[in-house]
């Protein structure tokens, strides 16, 4: 009896005192689509803070930038593979593995704003589609993060979409380079890093990158004078992934710290840019740029043709198809589409 009374004390004192885990912090690689130093960067390193306070240092978060462990277009063969741990990377740089991640990620003149996206991807289905694509990959999506509507660059005056036929563009490959072929523009595969010298060496005569701001803080507007404001094309969606295993490892209540941080790190990415996007537009003329906004019959063309691009996508997988099913039913539900 003695024993026994002596073992139940033993257990009552290690449940009083935690799970091991409790006692040393918990460490993840998180490797960020962003170049150090940027905007969206900031944002992202503002949310491996946020789970450290929340967590009480529990859960530490080390973000990395862009490129410093493997290309952007690589990282989720990183996270599946348990090189890093978590990811804020390009949805739709994965499309080679599944054409759903260019559905989910970017579809092409579909949206306005980000928060007719992240709405549908947090009450109109989305979610729980991103969440069974990422599973197929040793990755567990916690949350969309979207930055806004992309600002195109050009060389020269831009009025109608027939100005864009027989441009150099530079567009990530996917979608977005079918989108413009199907306008008559010659896309360009180039890595982000490389859009400024191609613009100044005339390798290309515009780029699809990233939004008016983004695109003023990395000096393009000094050679393409003329970008879109406010966007008509592209608005991409970087995800918030966590290795699988890594996820499943954690306790509940710092699951829901990660859900809850990412979630507000998606907020503060969209209206930061907004923000940013509205000061740049505000002085463009001062700063000697003239941005061009299409009239509403350019950008109603613009969805049309993107529509027929977006089907051929939505062929190409199970998931591609219910992604972009999906997407079309909330679309039609809030009036953009017909």
């Amino acid at each position: 009896m003695a024993i026994l009374i002596r073992l139940l004390l033993l257990l009552a004192a290690a449940a009083l005192a935690g799970p091991a885990w409790a006692d040393t912090p918990v460490r993840w690689k998180l490797l960020s689509s962003w170049a150090a130093g940027t905007v969206p960067h900031k944002v992202v390193e503002a949310f491996g803070e946020r789970v450290r306070t929340m967590s009480g240092g529990r859960l530490l978060i080390d973000v990395l930038p862009a490129g410093s462990v493997v290309a952007p277009t690589e990282s989720l063969d990183a996270l599946q593979a348990g090189v890093i741990d978590a990811q804020q990377g390009g949805t739709a740089y994965f499309t080679t593995k599944d054409a759903a991640f260019s559905v989910l990620g970017d579809l092409q003149g579909a949206w306005d704003s980000p928060w007719q996206a992240q709405a549908w991807m947090e009450f109109g289905g989305g979610r729980e589609l991103a969440r069974e694509l990422y599973r197929k990959y040793n990755a567990h999506f916690v949350t969309g993060v979207w930055y806004g509507v992309e600002s195109v660059l050009s060389k020269k005056p831009v009025r109608t979409l027939a100005d864009f036929k027989g441009m150099k563009i530079r567009a990530p490959v996917g979608m977005g380079q079918d989108v413009w072929k199907a306008l008559g523009a010659s896309p360009v595969n180039l890595p982000g890093s490389e859009v400024y010298t191609a613009l100044e060496r005339g390798v290309v005569d515009g780029s699809d990158w990233g939004t008016l701001s983004m695109n003023q803080e990395l000096g393009y507007h000094k050679l393409a004078r003329h970008p879109s404001f406010p966007g008509f094309h592209s608005m991409p969606m970087n995800d918030l992934a966590v290795n699988l295993k890594k996820w499943n490892a954690l306790p509940e209540d710092l699951k829901a710290i990660v859900d809850a941080a990412g979630h507000e790190m998606a907020r503060e990415m969209i209206q930061r840019h907004a923000i940013d996007d509205l000061k740049v537009a505000v002085e463009a003329r001062k700063l000697g740029f003239e941005p061009f906004d299409l009239p509403p019959e350019e950008r109603r063309r613009f969805r049309e043709v993107a529509r027929k691009v977006w089907a051929v996508y939505a062929g190409r997988s199970d998931l591609a198809r219910r992604i972009h099913e999906s997407q079309l039913a909330y679309l039609r539900l809030i009036g953009q589409l017909q």
